[in-house]
């Protein structure tokens, strides 16, 4: 099947402000992803298509399962835990609290259970990249990004790969997983003369990324080398990020965000903040958790 050739539905007429950061669990067959701007987790069932929030109270820009009815989040200036049965919301630690123009973005968990999440910033390199360890261990890992997004490693977890929106580039850096430690960062795609930006990004099991296009109404899939390999076409302007999912793992969940379009952008794009799902015929790497391993609790970010 021709990557254009993907079936696509409109699974949730969520008309979400900014719907970000979409994880499978795999377990339970969902799907959870965020509305940033409206502080809220959502819970998505696709064998029902019913839709289930949780009011957080601040911004939320990342989320990672873990393996208890926890949930941890990325807020604006904290990490914190939502309890799923209570709803409560608990914070662990702050990050970036004297930085007022900054807040957490994009972040997913490696294969070791770790944490790593970004900043964004108003301010031009202002930004950072760090990760959280199952046993509370917090570290700096980049530095002089503008706005961290899309993260993902490969198959083999031998290269992690990060996006910085404002340059579109999309880095690659050699990675170890018993370490947690990455290095020999290099740009693996430049986007840097389209009229889009890279968003959210996510690997399938064949080692390609699958990058969204924030004002490119488009997915892209790159090889592992970087080179692209053909483009979907979205029927929003701001599609944000993309998971893959299902029981096979082979449909691709896509958020999108309506804020900051003017009303003639939303009449050209109606559907802008919903949730769509494409029928592709590659396999996803799955949604890692939170302490996912159990060696992972003995593992630090040298």
């Amino acid at each position: 099947m021709a990557i254009a050739e993907y079936p696509l539905h409109n699974l949730l007429p969520a008309r979400a402000r900014l719907g970000e950061g979409p994880i499978w669990d795999d377990v339970n067959q969902l799907l959870y992803w965020v509305d940033i701007y409206n502080y809220r987790v959502h819970r998505f069932d696709p064998a029902t298509r019913e839709n289930t929030h949780f009011d957080v109270g601040d911004t939320v820009g990342a989320i990672a399962l873990t393996h208890t009815n926890q949930i941890l989040l990325a807020q604006r200036h904290w990490l914190s835990f939502l309890d799923l049965e209570t709803r409560e919301v608990t914070r662990i630690t702050a990050i970036e609290e004297d930085l007022a123009p900054n807040r957490l973005n994009d972040g997913k968990c490696d294969a070791a259970g770790r944490f790593w999440f970004g900043s964004m910033s108003a301010n031009k390199e202002a930004a950072s990249l760090y990760c959280y360890t199952p046993s509370g261990h917090l570290k700096q890992i980049e530095t002089g990004l503008t706005i961290s997004n899309g993260l993902g490693w490969s198959p083999d977890n031998q290269t992690f790969y990060l996006t910085d929106s404002p340059t579109g580039h999309i880095y690659a850096y050699d990675f170890d997983l018993e370490s947690g430690q990455i290095e020999h960062q290099r740009v693996l795609i430049n986007l840097s003369e389209e009229d889009f930006s890279p968003d959210g990004l996510t690997v399938d099991q064949e080692g390609c990324l699958w990058s969204v296009m924030w004002d490119g109404w488009c997915v892209v899939r790159f090889d592992p080398d970087g080179q692209e390999m053909g483009r979907i076409q979205l029927p929003v302007q701001r599609p944000t990020c993309c998971t893959f999912g299902g029981e096979e793992m082979m449909q691709l969940f896509v958020t999108s965000a309506s804020v900051g379009l003017s009303e003639e952008e939303i009449q050209k794009s109606f559907f802008s903040g919903d949730l769509f799902g494409l029928e592709t015929d590659v396999v996803g790497l799955p949604s890692r958790r939170f302490g996912d391993d159990e060696t992972a609790k003995k593992l630090t970010v040298n």
